[in-house]
């Protein structure tokens, strides 16, 4: 199980940025993704998820502002991230959970193999 992920960069508060996961076919059709980060001098946080079904699962402090989806074209799974706010930037890694047909997971412990990180910046 390998994961890439990509896509992190410098935006202004209230911008929007898009991460990808990508995964191998295998991968991607058994196994949840979730997105986790972790900001400077914070603890790692879960973000958000995609089951292996779709089901999706959010933290409370981006519902309202970060979509997770899956594009079966490219076998990734994408981390819309709009409204961007400074306490979003953190380095954000994406996960695949540790067994396979998992429709929703959010504990780090639930995931077992991790991507490399992407940096996401946010300006005030």
């Amino acid at each position: 199980v390998q994961l890439q992920a990509s896509g992190g960069g410098l935006v202004q508060a209230g911008g929007s940025l898009r991460l990808s996961c990508s995964a191998s076919a295998w991968t991607y059709s058994r196994y949840a993704i979730a997105w986790f980060r972790q900001g400077p001098g914070k603890e790692r946080e879960f973000v958000a998820s995609s089951g292996w079904n779709g089901a999706t699962m959010y933290a409370a402090s981006v519902r309202d502002r970060f979509t997770i989806s899956r594009d079966n074209a490219k076998n990734a799974v994408h981390l819309q991230m709009d409204n961007l706010k400074f306490e979003d930037t953190a380095v954000y890694y994406c996960a695949a959970a540790k067994r396979q047909f998992v429709a929703v997971a959010g504990a780090a412990v639930e995931f077992g193999t991790w991507g490399q990180g992407t940096l996401v910046t946010v300006s005030s």
